[in-house]
């Protein structure tokens, strides 16, 4: 198809075999305002480079996965030659991407498969990025070479069965010290990766001074990869999310050496700085589910036909496609300008909370719209919209439910805090 200015442009094609032509701007189809061209030469061939790794080593699995409640662990060599994890990271080996590039990648990911980019995420945003944000020289030396190049994964574990939203100042899990080894007890929920990890980030209480601190279990520590007191069991019965092995986490007297304790986390705030970066991956995951789910429907819509016409002749139809690009287009805004705060280092807790509440929100409603364009047909996993539609609600709690931020941004805004 040619279009007016000289050059080709692919074409959709519709039930009956009639062309479509693509009126999109961006190379992604949910990408309306461009945002892609902000990027420089360089990171624009990574970002397709990922993108044809994901269309090609991600897609075709992720609904069977997903159904399966498995993880392409497989993958972990093919994400280790991309040269992309720890993306936003400078140093021991990071590729020290701009924060708009890393957050682009993670849009990407949530694109194809939320599932897909929350492993990619735990492993290089909450592993990787507790050890190079609280970890000393020492330790990142030792173990960062081995997670960037995925030969070892990680988890981070900090949720407990009864302790969500209240971490900061409800953390049961304890950490007692005796001389050079550490003895934790205590339990631990929703640990992504937790079932397949060799280095799990454990945040525990210190019973002497009260304080959150953090520890790596280092199965590479034990002969046989077992850690005495150390179980881990999947989770099962989930509705979302389905391809992140998330594991209920019992320590019961597991001992960790001082050397593996990450030395500079010395309270929740801490904690906080990992949470702060991660919070906006997640932001960015979210509005990759966005996307993924609005192409769908664009795709459905186009090729679906009633009445003797595709139902994207329909207002209704329209309507949906337009208020799911408005969201997606208002996320993407949002997220650029974080990614520039980032870069400045000049991003506080609320701004990363204010994202993480809008991108979230805006995703619940955007993939409700999008499953609504499917009908029936919707609640298909074979159709993509019913696990984007699944997906959305662990994104929009996980991390910090919307209330939580809410609350965050709140205290900001007024100067009272409401938390209990």
């Amino acid at each position: 198809m040619t279009t007016t200015n000289g050059t080709t442009s692919p074409s959709t094609g519709t039930g009956t075999g009639t062309a479509q032509k693509r009126t999109d701007p961006g190379a992604v189809e949910g990408d309306f305002y461009a945002v892609k061209d902000l990027l420089d030469p360089e990171e624009r061939q990574i970002l397709d480079r990922v993108r044809a790794f994901l269309d090609a080593e991600v897609r075709p699995l992720a609904n069977e996965q997903w159904a399966d409640a498995t993880t392409p662990v497989h993958l972990a060599a093919g994400l280790a030659d991309l040269g992309i994890t720890g993306s936003a990271y400078h140093g021991y080996g990071c590729p020290g991407f701009s924060n708009l590039l890393a957050g682009l990648l993670t849009m990407e990911m949530g694109r194809v498969d939320a599932s897909f980019a929350t492993f990619f995420g735990v492993h290089s945003g909450l592993a990787l990025g507790s050890v190079m944000l609280t970890g000393s020289d020492e330790q990142r030396r030792r173990w960062l070479p081995d997670l960037l190049a995925w030969r070892r994964i990680g988890a981070f574990a900090l949720t407990e069965p009864d302790v969500g939203s209240g971490a900061a100042g409800g953390l049961t899990t304890t950490a007692r010290r005796e001389g050079d080894t550490w003895i934790l007890d205590g339990r631990k929920k929703w640990i992504g990766n937790g079932t397949f990890a060799d280095l799990i980030v454990v945040w525990a209480r210190d019973v002497a001074d009260g304080q959150v601190k953090g520890f790596v279990v280092d199965k590479s520590n034990h002969g046989d990869d077992r850690v005495p007191g150390f179980t881990a069991t999947k989770i099962e019965g989930k509705v979302s999310l389905r391809g992140v092995q998330n594991a209920l986490i019992e320590l019961d007297g597991v001992r960790v050496p001082e050397a593996d304790r990450l030395q500079n986390a010395h309270t929740f705030k801490d904690v906080a700085r990992v949470l702060k970066t991660t919070r906006g991956g997640v932001a960015w995951n979210a509005l990759g589910c966005s996307i993924g789910a609005y192409e769908a429907a664009r795709r459905y819509a186009v090729e679906r036909e009633q009445f003797g016409r595709p139902i994207a002749r329909f207002q209704i139809v329209q309507d949906n496609l337009a208020r799911m690009l408005a969201n997606i287009t208002a996320s993407q805004g949002l997220l650029v300008r974080m990614a520039q705060l980032q870069d400045e280092h000049r991003l506080s807790d609320p701004q990363a909370s204010v994202a993480k509440m809008f991108c979230t929100t805006a995703a619940r409603e955007t993939v409700q719209l999008a499953r609504e364009v499917f009908g029936g047909n919707g609640i298909l996993v074979d159709h993509d919209i019913a696990r984007f539609w699944a997906d959305a609600e662990a994104l929009y709690s996980y991390e910090g439910t919307r209330d939580m931020q809410a609350l965050i941004v709140g205290r900001a805004a007024t100067g009272h805090s409401a938390f209990v």
